[in-house]
């Protein structure tokens, strides 16, 4: 069963504009980073993400949001726990974010 991942995040206030941005788009790009260590090929079903823009006032301070699809429970396991480029990325925001909130699910298991 497919699973969807959202990240959200807020930043520091000490983070630049270009930090943030940066940040963003190295994001994004592990969508075409991240390979199926038997198959070698890309196993992040979908990937997307951006600045928010929601009119609400709720966002309680996050001001990003990605989201991916994994095809099953061993591929999100294995970008959460082993996945390098992930591993690489995530050790890189030391410093740069103020909260961060993460969500999965199986769409439409309630």
């Amino acid at each position: 069963m497919p699973i969807i991942h959202i990240v959200l995040f807020e930043f520091k206030p000490s983070a630049s504009q270009s930090q943030v941005q940066d940040v963003c788009e190295r994001m994004l790009a592990l969508k075409d980073k991240c390979f199926h260590p038997a198959t070698h090929e890309n196993y992040v079903k979908s990937y997307g993400g951006g600045k928010d823009n929601s009119p609400e006032r709720l966002q309680g301070g996050l001001t990003h949001a990605f989201v991916s699809e994994f095809r099953n429970e061993e591929d999100r396991q294995y970008y959460l726990e082993k996945d390098p480029a992930h591993l690489e990325f995530v050790a890189s925001l030391e410093g740069m974010i103020e909260n961060v909130r993460v969500l999965d699910f199986e769409p439409n298991v309630l």
